[in-house]
């Protein structure tokens, strides 16, 4: 403690050689590599925060709102203990009441603060608060409104607004992620502003791709007039995301995003193509028939991508909306979608013999099942070159989640085909908590490389770069 107390402020909620090996002689490596690249740009290629936050640059509104209200990663622990949603102000999609007094709802939070114990979002809120607060004691329900306080006083500070903070987190681009329906104001209004901070968005077509999601019929006709292209037929259906992806990339995309419950693709002839689109459109698709559709658009939007050079991302394998209770009284994205398992190897094959040896592609893979990371993912992309590893993502961004990956996946894989660290997160003040532990990960993976006599200690300074700063702009064609 002595030594740490000598090393700077971060004592009491931060260790500063936290998720650094045991090993002195491999932690003085890993403390080594991780002084080269802690200060390097973040670059978060996807991610959920929202755009109105910098086009408007206006305070965040208090803490409650800030840390606990938008977050499934904090209110679903809680609601997995008792805590019930509407006691935490997340609000309802019919509009009935819920806590709408912050301090109440912060308050909660504190008083179960103790359940975040040893888990990633706890790393994540203790970095917040310890480098953004300058708090150094521990969240609970004594300190509760010393937290909120102090907190609360900080936002309504002009160096705690949304811009004022992208800069301080040394943000070198960020993208967020939106629907084809948008019409990207937001996006527009960043650009107008004269900021030079870059926020670019990301086309995610689920709306009008998945004939389950809710709303699909009507997304299509959104989607034809706002395209200015006749969705009627198949082929007028292609021509509306070509032109939606053209006014994407007009405001600084350089990805697509693809969050289908399966890595299933197809490569239908037209004629069958056509036929399942137009049982979509009149609301009489099987399951079977939805998720072939599913599959054939994977590898229509791999197509689209080789001519309009967008870098295509998969996020396949969770149930989403597990509990149709939690759905219907509080709508998506509420803590309740859930890892499945995934197969890549067969499911990826019919898009992969379409593009698969296609150089000009690039195709990022994730994956919520750990079992296929050795065994289908890691193979897959050591050979195909359109092929990169996502990195350890949402259940799984933890520091066992990112050391497994590395464990799993750089034995068949190595370190170039995959593509650094996204952080995939809606809450803004986590991403450099989140960008930091990926660093002290792969530090700490390295250095054990180091001294186990597999890598020369110049080469792991090179990979540490490369794995924080490099890999993903590649990647990401940014």
């Amino acid at each position: 403690m002595a030594q740490q107390r000598a090393r700077g402020r971060e004592e009491t909620l931060l260790d500063v050689d936290r998720l650094f090996p045991a090993d002195p002689g491999t932690r003085s490596v890993a403390r080594e590599l991780y002084a080269h690249i802690r200060d390097l740009p973040i670059v978060s290629p996807h991610g959920h925060t929202d755009p109105r936050w910098y086009a408007e640059n206006e305070a965040f509104p208090d803490p409650a709102q800030l840390f606990v209200v938008p977050d499934h990663y904090v209110f679903r622990m809680l609601f997995g203990q008792g805590v019930k949603l509407e006691e935490l102000g997340v609000p309802t999609r019919d509009g009935t009441a819920v806590e709408t007094d912050s301090r109440k709802i912060w308050r909660r939070f504190a008083e179960n603060y103790h359940l975040f114990r040893g888990t990633p979002t706890r790393l994540w809120l203790d970095h917040s608060f310890s480098t953004l607060f300058d708090i150094d004691v521990v969240l609970s329900a004594k300190t509760a409104d010393f937290y909120y306080d102090r907190i609360a006083e900080r936002l309504a500070q002009l160096d705690y607004r949304p811009r004022a903070l992208f800069e301080r987190f040394n943000i070198e681009v960020i993208a967020t992620t939106e629907s084809p329906l948008d019409d990207l104001r937001w996006h527009q209004k960043i650009g107008e502003s004269g900021w030079t901070g870059r926020v670019i968005t990301a086309y995610r077509p689920d709306a009008v791709v998945d004939p389950a999601f809710q709303g699909f019929r009507e997304n299509i006709e959104i989607f034809g007039e706002i395209s200015g292209e006749n969705v009627g037929n198949f082929a007028g259906y292609l021509d509306a995301h070509r032109a939606r992806r053209r006014f994407f990339k007009s405001l600084g995309a350089t990805s697509t995003d693809h969050g289908h419950a399966t890595a299933r693709t197809e490569n239908l002839d037209r004629g069958e193509a056509e036929r399942l689109y137009q049982k979509a459109l009149r609301g009489d698709i099987s399951a079977e028939e939805a998720d072939a559709f599913r599959g054939h658009m994977l590898t229509e939007m791999a197509r689209m991508s080789l001519d309009d050079g967008l870098v295509m991302q998969i996020h396949p394998g969770s149930w989403r909306n597990h509990s149709q209770a939690i759905f219907n009284r509080f709508g998506r994205d509420k803590g309740f979608d859930i890892p499945t398992r995934t197969d890549y190897v067969k499911a990826l094959k019919p898009m992969l013999d379409v593009v698969g040896t296609e150089p000009g592609l690039s195709v990022i893979l994730f994956t919520l099942d750990e079992t296929a990371y050795s065994r289908e993912l890691a193979p897959l992309a050591g050979v195909y070159p359109c092929l990169k590893l996502g990195p350890a993502w949402w259940f799984f961004d933890s520091a066992e989640g990112m050391r497994r990956f590395r464990e799993l996946t750089t034995e068949t894989a190595g370190f170039y085909n995959t593509v650094g660290f996204n952080d995939d997160t809606r809450a803004f003040c986590s991403i450099p908590a989140r960008h930091d532990v990926a660093r002290r990960v792969d530090c700490a993976f390295l250095a054990e490389l180091v001294v186990t006599g597999r890598l020369r200690e110049d080469e792991a300074h090179e990979v540490a770069h490369d794995l924080t700063y490099r890999l993903v702009k590649e990647a990401y064609r940014l």
